[in-house]
């Protein structure tokens, strides 16, 4: 067998780089985004086994939704790319440049075995430049190709060493292959035909049978009864030992798959759901057209479902001549291949078993498959094809007279491809590049006017995805999903009669519930989102709460297992204030997944809303198990754990704030709660870092700018507080604790009682009957010596609350200094005699604490309250305790759409 030397590696190496580099700055796009930005399994939380147990997109593949493409040492190079880089595109492009450079050679040399040198060099040049490539090479998940076909190509080698010199059995190449068979299928289904390919080589090529002599031999034994030869017999106990490998990694792979076959619709594959002949006719006539796009890639698609390729529904169909011409084409060089035994038929043979046996899964011929059309399956059959032109070029380069011409077609052919491969790359670089050049070589996808439409909706270019989706409808009528994502984009654009209008449709083009037939087997999963989206539209309208409930019981009926339905349910049982059927809802839904963690923190949230929040707290344990860093879950547990008052929580809320904040290091509220803690500890320094820190990130930050004010006035830093409490007012001139603090500091600090009753005064503009600030302005009277006024302020205050003490002690004080005053015949008031001084009797201040004001936002003296009390953003609104009134920004219910916690919309 010859060697592939280093200078052919390197030029292998180099021809690939050239043609891909430009892939490294493409990023995540079409199913990238399934199986890498929304797998969990590439997560270092989740744990290993998970990989064995869930699909390629990371769904358990005992769901029905589940896609049933098992790859799990595919999904494990994933999550080794994300361990070294998260999900940095350009190291996952690299990665599979590598890999596409690695099958190249690896091809080169399995191409030494039944091609000579220059030929099987042609063969791997034009292998390594294709532009049918492009799609396996530039889009992450084609990476299951490139595993695939490396596992494919080193069993086959590994193989071809199982015959020593003496034509006996070497069984450790066998035992190899096998090993090397199972790696190639847990990369990707088709790795399995490698056994296949194995036993074309063994039978045709290394003992050199043909068709005929194969028949002779048979009807030999069976005429004279003899035993096969030696040979013959060898071959079939190594045959054996390869077919019964494969039948049990066959048994072992319809096992994992449970014995389901994935849920296709129509959309997905028309000719599947397609009577006959129609269906017949137009499954071979997509073998004709695999076989063009491998002939003369110059229009490429990313999608080649719905309707690309309009169904063959006559036998009269023009098109049908294409499919006569495969199969009389592919049944000449069968019979050439395997009617002679030369070289050239040996060949012939390889190539054909490299183009057919691959391609077998993936061709609807035996079973449904979710596309009509799809490049990236083409990766190996590609291998087969490059053999044929490489032999053809083989054939006339002998010819004298045509040598220099093959060698300039060969040429030519190389160098369109490289150009060809290096541009399309181009198309990968973001979805929309990528699905708009694909409405370039097909106006008839609705699929594709759908993916354009995401790709401006993810830059909300809500205007622009609206007309694609509505063009979407229009070359689609019946697709559920093109009339749901003009619902949602009406719905982004606040048009809500028009998103109803839109989900109604869709609604109604569901497939009827039939007595007696599963609904999931006659519709997309996804498609039941309708009934979610609308429900999520719907219970806006506070009247249509019920309409909405109705809905997702509806979605529930038809299929009982719909884990979305109950978790959407369970927010709107929530929202209607019914927190036991709300945590039913969830319940019912972790019996289906028991590892997703945000359905333990929503159930955490409903334990709070039934004052349960030791079993909030475990269900928020339960999340954080499954998920580490789980963001709400981060951070509503240690506000769960600061609200407790419990000192020996504070330093696991801590760290649960600090890795909050380094998950969202933008949001003010992680920083300010641990400000919240660190007053609570007495830490005053960490305190006002934290609040500044909160406020720099969030202007006008209400509830950091008052309790930092608050921090000043507890560490004697009054008149630090004073500018601090203006930026609160000028953001919130309604901000009744921060005008009583103002006064405070402005009256006992400054000695500004003007500026003090200004602040009291505009407390009772904005709420006359607010007790607090009525009593600190009759303390201003008093302090201005204006007693009659002051006396005839806390009688009203009084009024007020005729059952605050400190009111009614407060009045009393006033008027025995009053009645001191007037025996000793001092003016009641300044302006009666504004040059006698004010003689104050010691401890009989306002307030009970000695001489002063007692209206200290903070520990007031003796009853001299009235304490304004910190402020924090919270779970609850008007739940705070000591801290006050304000509510938090951060969501403590199922968030919609697309957040930490989704749903349908």
């Amino acid at each position: 067998m010859a060697v592939v030397s280093w200078k052919e590696v390197l030029l292998l190496s180099a021809l690939v780089v050239g043609c891909y580099w430009n892939t490294l700055w493409c990023g995540f796009v079409f199913d990238d985004v399934s199986a890498i930005l929304d797998n969990k399994d590439l997560r270092p939380a989740t744990p290993l086994r998970n990989l064995f147990q869930n699909d390629f997109w990371g769904t358990p593949m005992a769901e029905e939704r589940s896609h049933k493409s098992y790859r799990p040492l595919t999904v494990l190079t994933f999550r080794l790319n994300y361990l070294l880089s998260e999900l940095s595109a350009p190291s996952y492009h690299l990665l599979n440049v590598v890999l596409h450079a690695v099958v190249c050679v690896l091809f080169l040399r399995v191409c030494r075995t039944f091609l000579d040198r220059t030929s099987s060099l042609v063969a791997a040049l034009l292998f390594a430049v294709h532009p049918i490539h492009t799609e396996a090479v530039a889009g992450v998940v084609g990476r299951a190709e490139l595993l695939s076909s490396i596992f494919l190509l080193a069993a086959f080698l590994a193989y071809t060493r199982s015959t020593g010199r003496d034509n006996s059995i070497v069984w450790t190449p066998i035992g190899v292959t096998v090993v090397l068979v199972s790696a190639a299928t847990l990369c990707k289904e088709q790795g399995i035909t490698v056994v296949g390919i194995c036993c074309v080589h063994e039978v045709f090529v290394a003992q050199g049978f043909t068709l005929p002599m194969l028949g002779d031999t048979f009807l030999q034994v069976l005429r004279d009864k003899a035993c096969f030869p030696y040979t013959v017999l060898q071959t079939l106990l190594k045959l054996m030992v390869l077919v019964i490998s494969t039948l049990l990694l066959v048994i072992v792979r319809v096992q994992v798959i449970q014995s389901q076959l994935p849920v296709f619709t129509r959309f997905d594959n028309p000719a599947a759901v397609s009577p006959a002949p129609t269906k017949q006719l137009t499954f071979n006539y997509l073998l004709p057209v695999n076989a063009w796009l491998l002939l003369n890639p110059s229009e490429l698609c990313c999608d080649w479902t719905m309707g690309t390729i309009p169904l063959v529904e006559s036998f009269l169909d023009a098109r049908n001549l294409a499919t006569l011409a495969f199969y009389g084409l592919l049944g000449l060089l069968a019979y050439h291949s395997l009617r002679y035994s030369h070289s050239s038929a040996k060949t012939v043979i390889m190539a054909l078993s490299l183009i057919v046996l691959p391609f077998v899964p993936a061709s609807n011929l035996f079973f449904p498959v979710g596309f009509v059309v799809a490049e990236r399956v083409l990766y190996v059959p590609s291998m087969g094809f490059c053999v044929l032109v490489a032999h053809g070029f083989r054939v006339v380069s002998r010819k004298g007279q045509l040598k220099k011409m093959s060698w300039m077609v060969i040429g030519v052919l190389l160098a369109t491809h490289a150009v060809k491969t290096f541009n399309r790359n181009l198309d990968w670089e973001s979805e929309y590049t990528l699905f708009t050049s694909a409405l370039k070589v097909n106006k008839n996808n609705a699929k594709l006017w759908n993916n354009v439409g995401h790709a401006l909706e993810n830059q909300n270019n809500y205007e622009r995805a609206l007309r694609y989706f509505l063009q979407a409808t229009r070359v689609q009528p019946d697709d559920i999903g093109a009339h749901m994502n003009v619902g949602r984009t009406y719905k982004n654009l606040n048009m809500s009669k028009e998103a109803e209008e839109a989900y109604m449709i869709a609604k109604s083009l569901m497939p009827q519930v039939i007595p007696g037939r599963k609904y999931a087997t006659r519709v997309a999963p996804n498609h039941l989102n309708v009934y979610i989206n609308l429900a999520n539209l719907i219970r806006t309208n506070e009247s249509r709460l019920e309409e909405a409930d109705q809905l997702y019981r509806q979605a529930i009926s038809m299929r009982p297992d719909f884990k979305q339905a109950y978790i959407s349910r369970g927010e709107l049982l929530l929202k209607m204030n019914k927190p036991s059927e709300a945590r039913d809802a969830y319940l019912r839904a972790l019996e289906l997944d028991r590892t997703n963690p945000d359905l333990w923190y929503n159930l955490a949230i409903v334990n709070i809303e039934m004052k349960e929040p030791t079993e909030a707290l475990k269900n928020f344990e339960h999340a954080l198990e499954l998920n580490p860093r789980h963001k709400l879950a981060l951070f509503n547990s240690a506000l769960l754990m600061q609200e407790s008052g419990e000192p020996k929580l504070r330093p696991e809320a801590n760290r649960r704030f600090l890795v909050y904040v380094e998950e969202e290091p933008e949001d003010a509220n992680g920083y300010f709660n641990l400000g919240m803690l660190a007053m609570d500890a007495s830490e005053n320094a960490a305190a006002e870092r934290w609040m500044r820190r909160a406020i720099s990130l969030q202007t006008g930050f209400r509830s950091a700018l008052f309790n930092l004010a608050l921090l000043y006035s507890q560490s004697a830093r009054e008149l630090d507080a004073l500018p601090v409490l203006d930026e609160l007012l000028r953001y919130h001139p309604e901000h009744v604790k921060g005008l009583i603090l103002k006064g405070d500091i402005l009256m006992n600090h400054r000695k500004d009682t003007q500026g003090a009753k200004a602040c009291f005064q505009r407390i009772l503009a904005m709420d006359p009957g607010n007790v607090q600030g009525k009593h600190n302005l009759c303390v201003v009277y008093f302090e201005e010596r204006d007693l009659p006024r002051a006396e005839r302020c806390l009688e009203e205050t009084l009024a007020m609350a005729p059952h605050e003490e400190y009111v009614r002690r407060h009045l009393s004080i006033v008027r025995g200094k009053m009645a001191a005053m007037s025996a000793a015949g001092q003016p009641l008031s300044a302006a009666e005699g504004a040059a006698a001084p004010f003689q104050e009797e010691k401890g009989a201040g306002v307030g009970g604490g000695g001489p002063g004001v007692g209206v200290g936002v903070g520990a007031g003296g003796g009853g001299g309250r009235r304490k304004g009390g910190r402020e924090a953003p919270g779970r609850r609104p008007g739940n705070g305790g000591s801290r006050g009134e304000e509510c938090a920004e951060i969501p403590r219910a199922p968030a919609q759409g697309r957040g930490p916690i989704g749903t349908a919309d």
